[in-house]
């Protein structure tokens, strides 16, 4: 089994991924805790800043959450039941058997999943439950959706890395080896501002990746039309993600 080297694209905006990131919608985790055979531990895989983690924390006595990034977690918010942990997805020190649900918010495609996989199933009770999400391209309006566009399939084209095309197949080429579950639909919302908007781009992989190759913003090449088409920077807009969920269920008798 090939062991996957850490890639990490978010320890240097560590910041602003924590400040400028949408949030999942409750109903999600209202969801999984009702598929969830009890609620007595969620890992939380990849947790970054904590986000998925704290909406677990309302439906789980224990929340363990882990990422590699030791930057990431240093911004982690902080509740009585989570316990953060710095340790890679493939290899963890979770007791065996121990989970009720694993959750992986928008972090699949940088995962060896087969290796991923195998420590899911030593860590998930049986009848446990994995759900794994991602979200690609905002929605706002038309014309502004299509200068959203430009910055991220023109400016950046070159400088998202490869895994990118896992997240706009909604992670349809990932194998996912758990009895699978039907989902409703969920989107994840937000009120931002313009100031906020482009506080989200900053914390994107892709332009990072652009301001170190060319010491230049590429946002900045938007701004303009952007500004023009929202219209007051002050004035909130609202701003959809659908998600993309893959969720299963473990079964010793399914290996």
């Amino acid at each position: 089994m090939t062991d996957k080297t850490f890639k990490d694209h978010f320890s240097s905006q560590s910041g602003d991924y924590r400040k400028y990131r949408p949030v999942y919608p409750e109903a999600l985790y209202k969801f999984l805790a009702e598929h969830s055979p009890a609620h007595e531990c969620a890992w939380d895989c990849a947790t970054g800043n904590g986000q998925a983690a704290m909406g677990l924390a309302k439906h789980f006595t224990r929340v363990i959450a882990t990422d590699a990034s030791r930057q990431q977690l240093g911004y982690a918010m902080q509740e009585n039941n989570i316990e953060y942990r710095c340790v890679r997805a493939e290899k963890t020190c979770i007791e065996q058997n121990s989970v009720d649900l694993i959750t992986v918010a928008q972090a699949l495609h940088w995962f060896d999943v087969d290796a991923f996989y195998q420590e899911a199933r030593r860590v998930l009770k049986n009848q446990g439950v994995i759900a794994v999400w991602s979200y690609n391209l905002l929605s706002i309006s038309v014309d502004i959706d299509q200068i959203i566009s430009h910055l991220y399939a023109d400016i950046l084209h070159a400088y998202w890395p490869a895994e990118r095309q896992l997240i706009e197949s909604g992670y349809r080429e990932i194998p996912f080896p758990f009895l699978r579950i039907a989902t409703p639909a969920f989107t994840m919302q937000a009120q931002w501002n313009l100031h906020e908007l482009t506080g989200y781009f900053q914390s994107w992989s892709a332009v990072q990746n652009y301001m170190r190759a060319n010491n230049k913003n590429p946002v900045q090449y938007i701004l303009p039309m952007l500004g023009s088409a929202w219209g007051d920077a002050a004035s909130r807009k609202t701003i959809s993600w659908p998600l993309h969920l893959l969720v299963g269920q473990y079964s010793d008798s399914s290996n």
